[in-house]
């Protein structure tokens, strides 16, 4: 899975994450490891896996996680 900068990012309950505004790569493999979900301010950035991705197309990615589990994390 290749998710892109830029990319809108919904929870499972379809509320507006944000977008993808950085991709955190393994040094040894490349793999795509981490990916960074820039917010307006007072929230925080939000981190999240390819282990968090229940579904990815080229017009959004889909977690599998609320945003209120995603922030506890």
């Amino acid at each position: 899975m290749d998710l892109a900068y830029g990319a809108p990012v919904m929870d499972k309950n379809n509320e507006v994450v944000g977008n993808i505004d950085h991709i955190v790569l393994d040094a040894w493999t490349g793999e795509q490891r981490k990916f960074v979900v820039r917010r307006e301010a007072p929230q925080a950035d939000i981190f999240f896996s390819p282990e968090h991705v229940a579904e990815a197309t080229q017009e959004k990615v889909t977690l599998n996680l609320s945003l209120e589990e995603l922030e506890e994390d």
